[in-house]
């Protein structure tokens, strides 16, 4: 991939495949809102260039200033955190026909294939190992309207013969990840004496680390087999508490603390609580030879730092 166009770029994925691209010298468009509070997180280095456009402006946006592109990602996405912002039903509507309008984008920049980001949310309650096959039944608005669209993107794709990937991702953390997730409220709990407060956390997890799921991205774009629907995770799971102690713990040596104590079972569960989460990554791995090179304790101390350096 000579050059790559990038929307929501801003997140934990998104910063690490602009990161990916830069090491392989491939060029970046990073398309983002002019009052982003985040715009200082992109990178600043001579292959990326950020071009001012929201989500709302990309159906009519004037692609004449820049080169044509190879890869086109999108990221971009409102609302997809909290129960009530993924089932605010109209701005989640909103995102699929955003999705649409990103693929004419594509099209325009003269990109040859187009990457979608799905999530695990459109597969609802599973206790299996999630596969690209496997039966979606999503139980919210924000799994349903990425199950739709990466359905309608397809389509579309079909339609103004670009190729299509779409890539549902489990549970990513790391530096640049939403201020809300669960890894990055208990690490600023445990850096700043405050006990997280947690569920049971009787989940078992699969984690990935950002700059694997970056280079996973990457590779797609590269090699991923057009019309195939890819499941993006590390491919083992244990329980949820095992890694909120380990989470703690590093925490605790940083800080100078003895110890950090969650208070587990201090928060319910939710009504639709996912107590099961596991990617087969067999296929991404056989087309693509994507394997997770980062421990979780590795990739804990790395986005540790970025709290600290950005969040507290």
């Amino acid at each position: 991939m000579k050059r790559v166009g990038i929307t929501g770029a801003t997140g934990a994925i998104g910063l690490a495949l602009i990161n990916r691209c830069i090491e392989q010298g491939t060029e970046v468009y990073v398309f983002v809102r002019s009052d982003s509070g985040r715009i200082g997180r992109i990178p600043e280095h001579p292959l990326v260039h950020k071009v001012y456009c929201a989500l709302n402006e990309m159906k009519e946006f004037d692609t004449k200033d820049i080169p044509a592109l190879d890869v086109f990602y999108h990221f971009a996405w409102m609302k997809a955190f909290g129960e009530k912002a993924r089932d605010d039903l109209k701005t989640q509507i909103k995102n699929a026909e955003y999705a649409i309008d990103s693929v004419e984008l594509a099209k325009k920049l003269g990109c040859r294939r187009y990457v979608g980001a799905g999530s695990q949310a459109e597969y609802g309650r599973k206790d299996v190992p999630l596969r690209g096959d496997t039966p979606c039944e999503p139980e919210n608005g924000y799994g349903m309207a990425k199950l739709a669209a990466g359905q309608m993107t397809r389509l579309q794709c079909e339609k103004t013969g670009l190729e299509h990937i779409w890539v549902r991702v489990l549970s990513v953390y790391g530096p640049g990840d939403g201020e809300g997730t669960l890894v990055m409220s208990v690490i600023r709990d445990a850096l700043n004496g405050t006990t997280p407060s947690c569920t049971k956390a009787e989940q078992i997890w699969d984690y990935l680390y950002s700059g694997d799921a970056g280079e996973a991205f990457y590779l797609l774009g590269e090699q991923g087999i057009s019309g195939r629907t890819y499941v993006l995770g590390s491919g083992t799971a244990r329980p949820l508490r095992e890694y909120i102690d380990e989470i703690c713990s590093a925490c605790a040596g940083i800080s100078g603390r003895e110890r950090v104590n969650p208070a587990y079972g201090a928060k319910p569960y939710s009504e639709k609580q996912v107590m099961h989460l596991l990617a087969d990554t067999g296929e991404l791995t056989g087309d693509t030879g994507y394997k997770p090179g980062t421990s979780f304790a590795e990739g804990i101390r790395e986005t540790i730092d970025w709290v600290r350096k950005n969040l507290r």
